[in-house]
């Protein structure tokens, strides 16, 4: 269980630029995420979400900058999209103990975490897309991380879904004080759950609590109408702790 170090840079991305050839996909971000709290980022498409994900796990090296991370960081990788055989004839139990060294109650309990405790035994062919999303998040707990990173894990999922695997990321949260580090485009949910949201187009183009960047005008150019509907899901939720399956219309991102 991750203690509390509230106060305490997890990761710190100074000036950082990517390029994929001629093409600049990052730059000049600057970025800190701290212990225990809820970082979304969102942007457009082609915007550098994922490359900024990549950059910090080593998958993409930058072209400039620096990254770094706390002395033995412990981190935890939801992706979009896991390309794996569904048809195989595996339960999600065998599927957890894939490349871990776990027991059966380590194995129960992320499950329980991620809510998705039932499916212990179920075959992985068998399980709808939400659940398996919810296998990842449980994969990903298992090794106690200080810091989930999360690349669109809710894509493909309907609003309902949504939804429901943000809740369970924030219970997460609150049981482990991990922090989070998530791209999503659910602006709908992503301001009932966030501690800080980042604006990413290439670079950031602003950044702050949801409210603040909710009423930031480099925001509303980017997303438009939808940007009040969003504002006022964030205040309903967290002025009147209603659970997340309240129905809002989604901002046109």
């Amino acid at each position: 269980m991750c203690g509390n170090k509230s106060s305490m840079n997890l990761i710190r991305i100074e000036n950082l630029c990517v390029n994929y050839g001629a093409k600049a996909v990052l730059h000049g971000v600057d970025l800190n995420v701290n212990a225990g709290e809820i970082v979304t980022v969102v942007g457009p498409n082609g915007s550098g979400k994922t490359s900024l994900l990549r950059a910090i796990i080593g998958a993409t090296s930058p072209q400039k900058g620096k990254i770094t991370l706390k002395d033995n960081l412990k981190i935890g990788y939801v992706p979009q999209r896991l390309n794996f055989d569904s048809s195989l004839p595996m339960t999600v139990e065998r599927f957890m103990h894939l490349s871990n060294n776990i027991n059966k109650k380590e194995c129960f309990t992320a499950l329980e975490k991620a809510g998705a405790p039932d499916i212990f035994k179920s075959q992985i062919s068998q399980i709808s897309g939400g659940q398996f999303q919810r296998v990842l998040l449980a994969r990903a707990i298992l090794n106690k991380p200080d810091i989930l990173l999360l690349d669109e894990a809710t894509q493909g999922l309907d609003q309902p879904g949504s939804a429901l695997f943000y809740k369970h990321i924030e219970d997460v949260r609150r049981e482990t004080n991990c922090a989070i580090l998530m791209i999503s485009h659910d602006l709908h949910v992503v301001m009932s759950t966030s501690d800080r949201v980042i604006c990413l187009n290439g670079h950031v183009c602003c950044s702050g609590t949801p409210a603040s960047v909710a009423s930031d005008p480099e925001y509303k150019a980017m997303f438009g109408a939808g940007t009040a509907g969003t504002l006022a899901l964030y205040q309903h939720h967290h002025d009147h702790d209603h659970d997340h399956s309240n129905k809002e219309v989604e901002p046109n991102a």
